[in-house]
């Protein structure tokens, strides 16, 4: 495995559907923003990994929040294809056969893998709906500890879980948190939000913006008040 990127990040989300409105985002925040995370819209969209590779040519880095989750042989396939593009994180189901793996992929590279636990977008109400008969803070803490035994890099969790899962795994381990908002914003299909300030504190290593930031007026001003906030934790 890599070694864990520098704690205490802002990582910008191009959550838009072309490689243009990519670029426009990143050109405006260039000397501000240099971590950015390109996901499904993108990447089926907009020629999400070719924006992403050049990115990496730039000496940018990237986040493919793909979520992987499938067979062994697939996971492993699918980790070693992104780890050789030189990408900083990747996102995948935190289930233990699919974490094994794809750390088993990822061995010799500087690929950061991330398990994604439950979804920020959801709440106990909705994990119910799923199937699950566990708390949302019991699921999170099982699938931090899975994370943690199956040598990943880190979890991609709600703030409001942070400091639970900083007790399980430790402090080498990134603690991505998405759902971050800064005070008075719309939190829109989110449901566990937490502002930059208070996810930093709760225990997170890694704070995901995304339309806060690509949908303002002023990105790049949004996007330094935002570090901003971060700075004073």
């Amino acid at each position: 495995m890599g070694a864990l990127p520098m704690a205490g990040e802002l990582i910008v989300g191009l959550d838009v559907s072309t490689r243009g409105e990519a670029e426009a985002v990143i050109e405006k925040l260039d000397g501000v923003a240099d971590f950015f995370k390109i996901g499904y819209q993108l990447i089926y969209g907009g020629e999400g990994l070719a924006v992403g590779k050049a990115l990496l040519k730039a000496g940018k880095r990237v986040f493919f929040d793909l979520k992987l989750l499938d067979i062994d042989n697939t996971v492993e396939k699918g980790v070693a294809a992104i780890a050789e593009t030189g990408a900083t994180m990747l996102t995948l189901h935190a289930y233990p056969k699919a974490m094994t793996a794809a750390v088993r992929a990822a061995q010799g590279s500087s690929l950061c893998l991330l398990g994604v636990t439950v979804l920020t977008s959801m709440d106990q109400a909705d994990l119910e709906d799923a199937g699950y008969s566990v708390s949302i803070e019991d699921l999170v803490a099982r699938r931090a500890a899975q994370a943690r035994d199956a040598g990943m890099g880190g979890v991609v969790a709600s703030a409001f879980e942070a400091q639970r899962i900083r007790e399980i795994v430790g402090p080498d381990m990134a603690i991505v948190t998405p759902g971050i908002r800064p005070a008075g914003d719309e939190i829109g299909d989110q449901k566990r939000v937490m502002t930059p300030l208070d996810a930093l504190r709760a225990g997170a290593s890694h704070l995901v913006v995304a339309r806060p930031i690509v949908r303002a007026p002023g990105p790049r001003q949004t996007a330094q008040a935002i570090l901003a906030e971060m700075a004073a934790a």
